[in-house]
């Protein structure tokens, strides 16, 4: 990797973790090159903006996921969702925040970002979507298997979100727990409502 590529990929990595620990409202870009060990001119000459910054950590950290979830069903085969579960909702990954998961970590300000940066985020979960469906072993339609995806993906990210939020650590563990099984019955269960249209 090239010099300028190492420099950028700091600075993205330090993006990540400073939006996910602080929130775009709460990062500056200095604190993003400081923590990347570079100046704010070579961010600049990087990311252009704390817009272009937030755009390329939400979709590296995107990127990572659909890295991850066909490891997961290599490593794991039938028993993946439990794992990636257990992964994601485990006392590790809820107190990891500025390392943990875009998905959680990131989503609640695409709320306000962006339109391109929205469709950006819009086309990758998708892809996020499909690539869980690719491990739902019922023989389902595809709409079914990506009414499940979303099921899926959506109770343990909102889980993670709110079990972060609350602060206590009895809590979190119970919310994560009930969310799971949660997350496991939507994976599982029999043949999706017929009404559920994909756009």
């Amino acid at each position: 990797m090239k010099k300028a590529e190492r420099t950028r990929a700091t600075l993205v990595a330090s993006a990540g973790r400073n939006f996910r620990r602080a929130g775009y409202a709460g990062v500056g870009v200095d604190s993003i090159a400081e923590e990347a060990g570079v100046t704010s001119g070579a961010f600049y000459a990087h990311l252009k903006s704390k817009d272009g910054a937030f755009q390329s950590a939400l979709l590296a950290g995107l990127r990572d996921v659909l890295t991850a979830l066909p490891k997961f069903r290599e490593d794991f085969s039938a028993d993946w969702p439990e794992a990636f579960a257990d992964y994601y909702l485990g006392e590790a990954h809820r107190a990891d925040i500025e390392n943990g998961c875009a998905m959680a970590g990131l989503s609640p300000d695409v709320v306000r970002a962006a339109p391109d940066i929205q469709q950006e985020y819009t086309d990758l979960m998708q892809k996020i979507a499909e690539e869980v469906a690719k491990g739902i072993p019922e023989p389902l339609t595809e709409i079914e298997k990506q009414q499940k995806a979303w099921s899926f993906l959506t109770s343990l990210i909102g889980a993670l979100i709110v079990a972060r939020a609350t602060g206590s650590a009895p809590i979190a563990a119970r919310i994560a727990e009930a969310s799971k099984a949660a997350a496991l019955v939507a994976f599982r269960s029999g043949s999706s409502d017929a009404s559920w249209r994909h756009d």
